[in-house]
């Protein structure tokens, strides 16, 4: 019986609050920022069923520039958050730490099941202690985790009470299938069947039945899943470029090599979260380019590792077998959607995602408490060890928390661990650029362009940063070098490549740069329109050539660039507004009006719309 009494929940809950109550003092930082200060879909005035429409950034799904990521529930909370405190942070942190207090103690109900008393706290402690969740708990995006692993013990552990806590190892991979929705997960099952067969069970014929028939409701439920997550996305793939994960659009076999590789490298994040980093893209890590690179030697062990412990556990049928079957099961299966074996994502190396696979790892880690301290003369040092490793993770954790406190911290504390990733120059530099310390912010842009040439996003900083310290020249330098880097469109041939839609600002920006000289119109106007030629949806673009149209005294063009715009986002009062002052050049006051009107419907409070609708009325003699 899976008993947790009242003093060990208090002691979890204290020493999470112990460990995180400095991360009320953070703000919201790195993807923070797209999921609460920039998502729209938080705010009251949008209606609940976006919640189910849109991505995990507020983005609609059905567009190219969706992450894909859907997570209504997780965007619900924040929701709850927005409602009771808008954009607090302390209450978003607050909320999460309460979170991973109840992850921690249903994880304590979950070891109690195949783990002894004293060994089950040990998991649990070092499970609410450790390291790497400071990325899940102290980033408030973390919370998609921290929700999952609530349901998923949930559901085991309800699963256990109606079954019995002896199928175990079958109830945790039903749970963990139905929490990742992804077939290939049912193989466990088969496993279990073949333990009832290894272990001479009687009544086996009646439990292969039983397991079978789970498989089946498994395997049709699965791709029930599988076929509605395909539909949620509009059947597309997110839009990643090379530097977000250069291992998945490496040739073979740096890309195989590369990513078996990151197995350890997760492995060791796990055994020794020394140095954290909240990035691990772009040169982070070196591509495994060869065999005999002296890294393979990591996967040889860490593979050969895995396996002895799967032998141990499949061969044998005492408890002890079993309780590393669970803990392999925990490590590997939530795992395998992040691990780039099967497809690739948008990342190498994401901490959070190691949120439920470190239960696994605490098992292991208090089953091996467990052989040592029934050994007599090793029961004093194993106390010993145990203790000092839970201190050493509750410091840690305390003090990575303050790296969380804003994004100049943050990032400053990644470069410490990573010199080697552009987006991390970048990102300070970002920082700095919204401290309006435009100096600073520009060694950091440079030393990006410097550790990756090729990125474009880098050389477009520079070129910001120099337009904000009025050295024009030095900005369009910076601008044609990142143009120079977009794929190039071949006459004849049509253009094919996926571009991110961020980078295609850098035609945007350079247009907006030089337009400011009157003989260089016609030259912005053709980067406008190179940009539109690239991305017919690129709203933006039609936004800014339709302000420039309107400079060059050609209103139809720039009626006809703001309609397309419209076309593209009907609900944008600005675009309203703009259109409305084409009118007016036009000599069409009623229709002025009429798109004025449309301005002040979406936003009440546009103070343009309203003078110049008053003003055309009062023209009027309205």
């Amino acid at each position: 019986m899976a008993v947790v009494s009242w003093m060990e929940i208090l002691l979890l809950t204290g020493l999470v609050v112990g460990c995180y109550w400095n991360s009320l003092s953070c703000g919201f930082v790195f993807d923070d920022v797209s999921a609460i200060l920039d998502n729209k879909d938080l705010r009251p005035a949008t209606p609940l069923r976006n919640l189910f429409l849109n991505d995990f950034w507020g983005t609609p799904m059905a567009e190219e520039r969706s992450h894909k990521s859907y997570r209504p529930l997780t965007v619900l909370t924040f929701r709850l958050n927005y409602l009771f405190s808008e954009l607090s942070s302390a209450s978003y942190h607050l909320l999460n730490v309460g979170l991973h207090s109840v992850v921690c103690v249903l994880f304590l109900r979950f070891c109690r099941l195949f783990l002894d008393k004293t060994s089950s706290l040990v998991a649990a402690l070092l499970f609410a202690v450790h390291p790497i969740h400071t990325e899940a708990v102290t980033g408030v995006v973390g919370r998609a985790e921290l929700l999952s692993s609530i349901f998923l013990l949930a559901a085991f552990l309800a699963y256990t009470r109606s079954n019995g806590a002896d199928q175990s190892i079958g109830e945790t991979t039903f749970t963990v299938d139905l929490h990742q929705y992804c077939p290939p997960f049912t193989l466990p099952m088969l496993l279990d069947t073949l333990l009832q067969v290894l272990r001479g069970k009687d009544g086996f014929p009646y439990a292969v039945l039983q397991t079978l028939l789970k498989l089946i409701v498994l395997i049709i439920s699965t791709l029930l899943l599988v076929i509605i997550r395909v539909q949620v996305i509009q059947s597309q793939l997110p839009v990643f470029t090379r530097f977000d994960n250069p291992a998945a659009v490496s040739p073979t076999p740096a890309r195989q090599l590369t990513f078996n590789y990151l197995l350890p490298l997760n492995a060791w994040l796990l055994l020794n979260p020394s140095e954290l980093c909240c990035d691990w893209t772009m040169g982070t890590i070196p591509l495994v380019e060869s065999p005999l690179d002296l890294r393979n030697l990591a996967t040889l062990a860490f593979y050969s590792l895995l396996g002895l412990l799967a032998f141990h556990s499949l061969r044998h049928s005492h408890s002890s077998a079993k309780t590393v079957l669970m803990a392999l099961s925990l490590i590997v299966l939530p795992f395998i959607p992040a691990s780039n074996l099967f497809f690739p994502v948008g990342f190498v190396v994401a901490e959070r995602v190691l949120y439920v696979p470190s239960m696994g790892f605490c098992v292991l880690v208090a089953h091996g408490f467990r052989i040592i301290s029934h050994k007599r003369h090793l029961k004093k040092i194993s106390w010993l060890m145990i203790g000092v490793l839970l201190a050493t993770h509750a410091v840690k954790t305390f003090n990575r928390n303050w790296d969380w406190e804003s994004e100049y911290t943050l990032f400053t504390s990644a470069l410490k661990v990573n010199k080697n990733n552009a987006k991390l120059w970048n990102n300070v530099g970002h920082a700095l650029e919204n401290q309006n310390n435009y100096e600073k912010a520009l060694r950091y842009f440079l030393q990006a362009t410097r550790v990756q040439p090729d990125d474009i996003g880098a050389h477009m900083n520079v070129g910001r940063t120099y337009k904000n310290l009025n050295k024009s020249k030095e900005a369009e330098d910076a601008y044609l070098v990142a143009k120079s880097l977009m794929p190039q469109i071949i006459p004849g041939k049509k253009y094919a490549t996926r571009v991110a839609p961020n980078h295609l600002n850098v035609y945007i920006n350079l247009a907006n740069l030089i337009r400011t000289n009157d003989s260089r119109l016609e030259e912005a106007d053709q980067l406008y329109r190179q940009a539109i030629s690239m991305r017919p949806d690129f709203k933006q673009a039609y936004i800014s050539r339709g302000e420039l149209l309107l400079k060059m005294n050609k209103p139809l063009e720039a009626r006809d660039a703001y309609l397309r715009a419209l076309e593209l986002d009907s609900t944008n009062a600005d675009l309203w507004y703009n259109l409305a002052i084409v009118n007016i050049e036009m000599k069409e006051p009623s229709e002025a009006l009429k798109n004025f009107n449309h301005a002040l419907e979406l936003n009440p409070r546009h103070k343009l719309a309203l003078f110049n609708s008053a003003l055309l009325m009062q023209e009027s003699g309205e």
